[in-house]
């Protein structure tokens, strides 16, 4: 398209074998390295999700970490999530129909409907000044987990053909991700809200929230401009999840 520059995606650095690739880039961080640099382990011996929970990533699925440094305050950097949220649903539509992907909240990437892909965001004050941000993420790209507690799929699962090498996976996910950083960098949250509520799955159906020792009940409306999500509850209010596990209908 006349007018836009060609993406330019970070340095792809291959581990043949790492505890977790999250793990790698908070090392690299506090030892003063910036990024960006996208690490990507072939063989993950203790891969990490949300809330401290293992995550398998089995031989020949994604697991890739970027390593970036930002000046942005933690709350919105935060916002990087949904960025991650968006790339890795840009990068299974290559593979996959796109009628098949969606987003579950807070960034759980779905392949009809069931969890193909794990986003981890970790911070910490750079000793650069500001914040390094470790943007962890798994795709199973192969095959799902032998021991998951929750419903998965995978690429292969949906494909006649073989699935993408972790590496062609890498790139692609790179590359949309720098698209999406640029559409966060240039319009702003707003943008990337839109675009994450576009594919998100369950919005207007019930809803359950569970948040650490409550568990509530409503409709999911959408997002605010922070990226909670919208509760309306049975009598009414809306009440704002901002962190929490959600369900619909058993995804």
């Amino acid at each position: 398209m006349a007018g836009v520059s060609p993406v330019v995606v970070p340095p792809i650095v291959v581990l043949d074998e790492i505890d977790s690739t999250n793990a790698e880039a908070r090392r690299r961080a506090e030892a003063g390295e910036a990024g960006p640099v996208w690490l990507v382990g072939l063989r993950q011996t203790a891969g990490r999700g949300r809330r401290g929970r293992a995550w398998e990533t089995g031989e020949g699925n994604l697991a890739a970490t970027l390593l970036l440094r930002t000046d942005r305050p933690p709350a919105e950097a935060a916002q990087v999530s949904f960025v991650a949220a968006l790339a890795v649903a840009d990068m299974l539509s290559q593979y996959v129909p796109a009628s098949l992907v969606s987003l579950k909240w807070p960034n759980d990437p779905l392949l009809g409907g069931v969890k193909v892909s794990g986003i981890l965001i970790e911070s910490g004050a750079s000793p650069l000044g500001g914040l390094w941000l470790a943007v962890g993420v798994g795709v199973n790209l192969v095959r799902k987990p032998i021991d998951s507690e929750r419903p998965a799929t995978s690429i292969a699962t949906h494909r006649e053909i073989p699935p993408p090498s972790a590496l062609e996976a890498a790139h692609a996910l790179a590359e949309a991700f720098e698209r999406w950083s640029r559409v966060w960098t240039s319009l702003g949250f707003p943008a990337i809200a839109d675009a994450w509520t576009a594919r998100a799955h369950g919005l207007g159906e019930p809803c359950v929230a569970r948040l650490g020792t409550e568990t509530v009940e409503g409709i999911a409306e959408g997002l605010d401009g922070d990226g909670a999500l919208r509760l309306r509850l049975d009598d009414g209010r809306v009440r704002r999840i901002t962190a929490g596990d959600v369900f619909f209908g058993g995804a």
